[in-house]
This record gives C-alpha cells, sequence and structure tokens, in this order.
C-alpha cells in the first residue's frame, strides 16, 4: 500500500524524533543505580575533600550513591585511563585536577588524550596553596625570602608531594619569575612533605590551604604568601605572591569529567545538579572553610579552563624540565 505523502514525512518525522526521545528519557531516569567518582590520587588531602563533599551533594540531590573511588598512581593516570575506557552512560566519572592538565607534558607517552578522551561536566572549585616555611627561616614576607634565597643560592630545601604535583610547579613557577634557586626535594605525598616542614629538614612548601591552615593557626608553620590573586578569607591578613611577584598565580582546580561521547542529557545534567550545589550556603562554607573559592559555570567553561592551564603549565614544566618519577 502506498502511503500519501504527507502521512509518510508525518511518520518520517516521528521516527526521526525517536532517538532523541530516548535520549530525553534515558536522562531524566538517570541515575538508576550507583555512580562511581573515580578520583586518581590516594586517600586523603584536598582531593578527596572536594570529591567527597560533591559526592554528597550528588547522593542527596539525585537519589544514588556516588561512591567515591580511588584508583591511585602514575600521578593519576591509572585512574583517568580507568575512565576513559569506561562505558560512556554516566555510571564512572572522574574528579578532574590541575594534575590533568600537568600530566599532559610530564608524561611522554599516554594511553590517551585528555582533551579529546574526557568530556568536560562541570567545574567544582579553586583551592589555592600557602607558600609557608618552617619559624627557622628568617624571612616573614615574600620579599624578605626572596632576599633569603638570593643570598643562599642552592641551600634552601623546597619540598613538595612529588615531581609533577601541584606544589612542586607552583614553586618551579615562583623559582622562575622571582629569580630564585631553591633545591626541590620531593615526597611520596604532601603529608610527608609538611612533617619535615614541620621538623626543619626542609625550609619551605607550597602547602595546600587545607592542609596547612591549622599548622600556621598554630603557628607551627609561618605563612609567607597565598598563591591566588584574591586574599583567602579564611588567612585573609596572609598577602598574594601576586602583590610582590606581578602576574604569579597558582591553584588547585577540581572538576568532574566523563568519558567522552556521554550523552550530552547526562553530562547536562549534572551540570545543573553540581552548579545547584556551589550555590548552596552550606557546602559553599564548607568549600570556604578548607581555603577553596567556587568555579561554577558549563561544560564549555570548563574545557577552556582545561585548555588554558594545560598550555600554561606545560610552559613550565618544559622550561623546568621536570620529569615524572
Amino acid at each position: 500500500m502506498k502511503l500519501p505523502r504527507r502521512k509518510f514525512l508525518h511518520l518520517a518525522a516521528g521516527a526521526a524524533a525517536l532517538p532523541a526521545l530516548a535520549r530525553a528519557a534515558w536522562a531524566q531516569a538517570y541515575p538508576s543505580r550507583p555512580v562511581r567518582i573515580v578520583v586518581g590520587l590516594a586517600p586523603g588531602g584536598t582531593n578527596d575533600f572536594v570529591a567527597r563533599l560533591m559526592g554528597q551533594w550528588l547522593s542527596e540531590r539525585l537519589g544514588q550513591q556516588f561512591v567515591i573511588e580511588n584508583r591511585p598512581g602514575a600521578g593519576g593516570n591509572i585512574g583517568t585511563e580507568a575512565v576513559v575506557r569506561a562505558p560512556a552512560d554516566g555510571y564512572t566519572l572522574l574528579l578532574v585536577g590541575a594534575w590533568s592538565a600537568f600530566n599532559a607534558t610530564l608524561y611522554a607517552k599516554l594511553n590517551y588524550n585528555f582533551i579529546r578522551d574526557i568530556a568536560p561536566v562541570a567545574s567544582i572549585g579553586r583551592v589555592p596553596l600557602v607558600i609557608v616555611v618552617n619559624p627557622s627561616v628568617p624571612a616573614k614576607t615574600v620579599p624578605e625570602f626572596i632576599a633569603f634565597a638570593k643570598g643562599n643560592p642552592g641551600k634552601i630545601s623546597m619540598a613538595s608531594g612529588g615531581n609533577g604535583t601541584t606544589p612542586h610547579v607552583a614553586g618551579e613557577l615562583f623559582k622562575m619569575m622571582a629569580g630564585v634557586d631553591l633545591i626541590h626535594v620531593p615526597y611520596r605525598g604532601n603529608g610527608p612533605a609538611i612533617t619535615d616542614l614541620l621538623g626543619g629538614q626542609v625550609q619551605v612548601l607550597f602547602a595546600g590551604a587545607p592542609e596547612s591552615i591549622e599548622h600556621i593557626r598554630a603557628g607551627r608553620l609561618r605563612p609567607l604568601a597565598v598563591t591566588d590573586t584574591t586574599r583567602l578569607e579564611v588567612l585573609s591578613d596572609i598577602p598574594t605572591v601576586a602583590e610582590f611577584v606581578p602576574g604569579y598565580e597558582a591553584s588547585a582546580w577540581f572538576g568532574v569529567g566523563a568519558p567522552r561521547n556521554t550523552p550530552a542529557e547526562i553530562i547536562d545534567k549534572l551540570n545543573k545538579e553540581i552548579n545547584a550545589g556551589l550555590s548552596d550556603p552550606e557546602l559553599r562554607r564548607r568549600l570556604a572553610e578548607g581555603g577553596g573559592t567556587v568555579l561554577a559555570g558549563s561544560p564549555a567553561d570548563f574545557g577552556r579552563l582545561i585548555a588554558e592551564e594545560t598550555e600554561k603549565w606545560g610552559k613550565v614544566i618544559r622550561a623546568a624540565n621536570i620529569k615524572a618519577d
């Protein structure tokens, strides 16, 4: 039987709309089972704090558990690769961080291309570092520290949580812009680095704000400056590095990514819920207590941040000849 042209076109249009309707219905029902948020670093520290804060919010909002799964190793690459290879169905997500941008240059060979293989979902926040010194160091300000370092070239030890970590590359950028010679001492994690800084085995550390605030308040470490472009609310009397070294900025930042080809409807739903969390006064307060500031926006906004940070820190890593452990 030959269909009239008008009826044929109507049926064809309806058939073409079915995939879009199916995707919309799928997104509306999402999530129907627990969701994994993979963190490519060891438990503890700022990354876990941010992941668990947002995971709890999403669990409460969406009625399914968002479970944090730590997959440490190779500077975050093991966790990232696990997400790259996961089904693109929204049930495996990645905590994205500054290390995601570093690794594109830090590692000569990767089994993935981060910008191509991970779809940006939403940014969460930025957590600056604090330049802290052992109280035995005579400098009390950034200019005094620069003068002290220039008077003792190659004699001051700068700790970090490991080669290519945020504290390391932040310190290398400071060395380049301030013209000082500090000896890098890598540790296996920020915890051991802070322990040795407290003990005086090393002199300076670009420490995460959440990990250093209590030591600062107790007088066990002396803060010189924060690495963001604006002062921290929780350390409002501490100046920024940029007040003395114009143009300097370094911070840890976090967001959520998903395997490429994850349906746009699911990405948009997650983006909407994460941004709702970032507008919640209690969640903002808890983030601020750790020295963090909110970074909200669209998936495209987060994609631009990742691309910009990859370019910026790639130049620093190449200039300082930083190699992965």
